[in-house]
């Protein structure tokens, strides 16, 4: 159904291949089928590699704890703050998230985790009494595409109870900082050594995100 209601869409992609990317391509094609159905459309690209993130190093958590504590920063503090507040700001505004993680390691690249740590913090993405953990966004929905080599089903020699350490966190933390709904397409076998079966995995998760952007 289309809408012409004004929306603000976070796009993160997290692999370094670029056009090369399974996870990168499944997104775009996603992306392209929404800005069918969704006429006014702002989108914000944040790549993980291309950001120039700040370290989350001892100015990083310094500042942190100065903030928890409403103590005075120092200038390198400052300035590494002012950078996560500025990150923090592109999901505060977010109607919509979509995230493209290639799985590294059995999980998602170290980057992605970079701008996770730098972003999810108490009073801007979250809060925290002391006891309970509560969410701060308004975002409605988030789309997660995952891209594997391989397969994780329960009866093969990698079970995804096991080796399957991508999707349960990242679904974890967008449902954590206050995404309503969040949407999978897992786009598995992407490195087979059969070109016929690669290419229909990959196919498929093509077709998915389309039918996907539909009602989103």
């Amino acid at each position: 159904m289309s809408t012409h209601q004004p929306m603000y869409l976070l796009y993160i992609q997290s692999s370094p291949r670029g056009p090369r990317s399974v996870s990168t391509a499944v997104a775009d094609a996603f992306l392209q089928a929404y800005r069918s159905v969704c006429r006014e459309l702002t989108v914000d690209t944040l790549n993980v590699w291309e950001e120039n993130l700040p370290e989350f190093d001892q100015e990083a958590i310094g500042a942190k704890y100065k903030g928890i504590n409403k103590e005075p920063m120092d200038p390198a503090e400052t300035a590494v703050w002012d950078k996560i507040k500025e990150l923090a700001a592109r999901f505060q505004q977010a109607d919509r998230i979509l995230l493209a993680v290639p799985m590294w390691n059995f999980a998602y690249p170290y980057k992605l985790k970079q701008l996770i740590d730098l972003v999810c913090q108490r009073n801007m993405l979250f809060t925290y009494d002391g006891t309970v953990y509560g969410p701060l966004l308004k975002t409605g929905r988030a789309c997660v595409v995952y891209a594997r080599g391989g397969t994780y089903a329960e009866d093969s020699p990698t079970p995804a109870s096991r080796f399957d350490h991508q999707k349960g966190y990242i679904d974890f933390w967008l449902k954590l900082i206050g995404v309503k709904q969040v949407k999978n397409l897992v786009v598995e076998g992407t490195t087979w050594p059969e070109k016929e079966k690669r290419e229909g995995s990959i196919a498929c998760g093509l077709e998915e995100a389309r039918r996907l952007a539909a009602d989103f």
